[in-house]
């Protein structure tokens, strides 16, 4: 694997990090490392192993779990962690984790 790749995974993995709570499209990061959508995501899940969606449900995921440590509030904690909902936050943690926000 070329160096420069190494780079540009590492780049999108802090701008997905730092804007997380933004929800930034594929084509976002893409177009922030130089690569077309196509190449960036294979690049990417072929250096994280998982897709780069994936890595960002997680980011927002955990972000969103320890808000909930601080308060049961979750229409505030999905507000928080950049998602429109409660609704979308139980499915985020359903799909992360596999578990209801009960369990």
């Amino acid at each position: 694997m070329h160096p420069m790749d190494y780079a540009r995974i590492e780049k999108a993995i802090l701008f997905l990090d730092e804007g997380f709570q933004r929800q930034p499209s594929l084509k976002e990061v893409a177009r922030k490392v130089g690569l077309s959508e196509y190449h960036f995501h294979r690049l990417f899940t072929r250096w994280a192993g998982i897709s780069p969606k994936r890595f960002l449900q997680f980011l927002t995921a955990e972000y969103a779990r320890g808000l909930l440590r601080e308060s049961p509030n979750v229409l505030e904690a999905a507000w928080e962690a950049g998602l429109s909902g409660s609704g979308r936050l139980h499915d985020l943690i359903v799909n992360v984790y596999a578990v209801t926000l009960g369990n």
